[in-house]
């Protein structure tokens, strides 16, 4: 991968990562469905108009916004309003790439490896001993919603499978048209008119830049960034770059936030990206170990 290349990996790596701090600003001055409506309505208009529609039925749109757009930030700002930490949401998200491995295998028929497997037991044990360190620093509440986030992420993964070879970034942008109605239902609902209406009298300027950071950064630039890499270069090569989403993710949530973790927490997160990498590089390195024998 050349240097250029590299760089826009790492940009979308930053971007990515330095979204969580950002939400949790965002969340300071928004109620969470609004500022998913707000999010997702600025992420579609204008861009809905100089970016073509994804060949693929209207159908398809429709689950896709639904579950990695509506779904996924519904469950994490809810999280992250319920006493997540923004680091910790970072890093329990990415239990999605397990979410997605056992819905392929249910759902697609996909065969999990072993290599998989023994990824997923050690995610699962880091899960666990953060799980039971609830109530130090997060809330049981906000650790179920991150996991709900993590499984309606894996749901658009499955649903972007089905999709088959479309523009990712055309693909976001349209499908960032569906959360704004059904965020905007919730946030009548759970908010309230008089939340709404203090909220939108009395925004801040952090609030106003974490709105444009989400949209503008986050969702059209990282996404528009990582299609172009994924077009470049096979799935294997560029997905590993997002195991990097929480060493970014946790670090600025330690100096802006003031957010720490406590041993066993630090221990379970270590477990978690033991779990990753084996995940995502236990195939290749059997298949070195199985060359290296036979030769």
């Amino acid at each position: 991968m050349p240097l250029s290349d590299l760089l826009r990996a790492l940009a979308v790596i930053l971007l990515w990562g330095l979204n969580f701090v950002v939400i949790k600003l965002g969340l300071d001055s928004l109620p969470p469905m609004l500022l998913g409506a707000m999010r997702f309505t600025l992420a579609a208009i204008p861009a809905v108009f100089f970016i073509p529609r994804p060949r693929t039925p209207l159908r398809w749109l429709i689950v896709y916004g639904m579950t990695i757009s509506f779904g996924q930030f519904a469950f994490l700002f809810s999280a992250m309003t319920s006493g997540m930490p923004a680091g910790m949401a970072s890093l329990v998200l990415q239990s999605q790439a397990f979410f997605t491995l056992m819905l392929a295998a249910a759902l697609l028929g996909e065969k999990a490896r072993i290599h998989n497997l023994a990824g997923l037991l050690v995610a699962a044990t880091g899960l666990l001993l953060i799980g039971l360190q609830s109530g130090s620093s997060m809330t049981t509440l906000g650790l179920i919603l991150t996991l709900c986030a993590a499984l309606m992420w894996a749901c658009g993964n499955i649903i972007t499978k089905q999709v088959g070879q479309v523009n990712l970034t055309s693909l976001v942008v349209w499908g960032s048209l569906i959360p704004p109605i059904p965020f905007m239902a919730m946030s009548f609902w759970l908010e309230g008119p008089r939340q709404i209406h203090q909220a939108l009298s009395e925004v801040s300027g952090t609030a106003i830049f974490a709105l444009f950071y989400l949209a503008f950064g986050a969702t059209l630039i990282g996404y528009g960034l990582w299609s172009r890499l994924l077009s470049r270069y096979p799935a294997g090569r560029v997905a590993p770059f997002s195991m990097l989403v929480p060493v970014v993710g946790l670090s600025p949530s330690s100096l802006i936030l003031g957010e720490k973790l406590n041993e066993m927490q630090i221990l379970g997160a270590l477990l978690i990206m033991l779990g990753l990498a084996v995940n995502v590089f236990g195939g290749a390195l059997r298949r070195r170990g199985r060359a290296l024998q036979q030769g």
